[in-house]
C-alpha cells in the first residue's frame, strides 16, 4: 500500500497526518517526523511506500480549520486503525466525546462498555495512532489533572483550552 503524508504548520506546532490510499487517516500528531508516526501504526496497516504531498485535501483542510477554531471540522474525517476488539471500539467511542467537554478515564471506560476497565481505556488513548481525529486528548484523570499524552502535556493543555474557548456560548 502507498500512503501519503503532509505536515501543516499550526499554532501548537507542526502537525503531520498520514492517509492510506483510500484517504483514511492512519496516523497523525504534532510532529514533523513522519517515521515516528508510522512506527505506531498497526503492522497490518503500515504502508510499503510513503509519499509526501503538499496537501491531503479534506484532511489538511480539517486540520487547518480545527486549529483556526472550527473544532468540529475533524469529526467527519475517516480514520482507519487496527487492534483488538475493545481498542477499536474504544477509539470509536473517543470520536463521540464532544469538543470542550473532557471526560475522565473512568467515564470513558464506562462509555466504552467496560466500567471496571479503566486501565484498558487508558491503553486505548496511549495506543491511538490518529491523534486529533480520535481525540484522546479529551480524556483526563478523575482529579482533573491531565494524565498522559503522546505529544506532551503542554500540547494536551493547549488543545483542551482551545476547545473550551471555541465551544463556549
Amino acid at each position: 500500500m502507498t500512503a501519503y503524508y503532509s505536515t501543516t504548520a499550526t499554532h501548537i506546532g507542526p502537525f503531520t497526518a498520514v492517509v492510506d490510499d483510500g484517504d483514511q487517516v492512519i496516523a497523525a500528531g504534532w510532529t514533523a517526523d513522519v517515521n515516528a508516526l508510522i512506527a505506531v501504526v498497526h503492522p497490518t496497516l503500515r504502508p510499503d511506500t510513503l509519499r509526501h504531498s503538499d496537501s491531503l485535501g479534506a484532511v489538511t483542510s480539517a486540520v487547518t480549520a480545527y486549529h483556526d477554531g472550527d473544532v468540529q471540522a475533524i469529526d467527519g474525517i475517516p480514520v482507519r486503525q487496527r487492534s483488538g476488539e475493545f481498542l477499536e471500539h474504544a477509539w470509536g467511542v473517543l470520536r463521540k466525546v464532544p469538543a470542550g467537554e473532557p471526560i475522565t478515564y473512568t467515564q470513558f471506560a464506562d462509555l466504552a462498555g467496560r466500567p471496571a476497565a479503566v486501565r484498558a481505556a487508558a491503553s486505548a488513548c496511549a495506543r491511538n495512532a490518529a491523534a486529533l481525529f480520535v481525540p484522546c486528548h479529551r480524556i483526563v484523570r478523575t482529579d482533573g489533572t491531565l494524565g498522559g499524552f503522546r505529544w506532551g502535556l503542554p500540547v494536551k493543555r493547549q488543545l483542551l483550552a482551545h476547545e473550551a474557548a471555541t465551544t463556549q456560548p
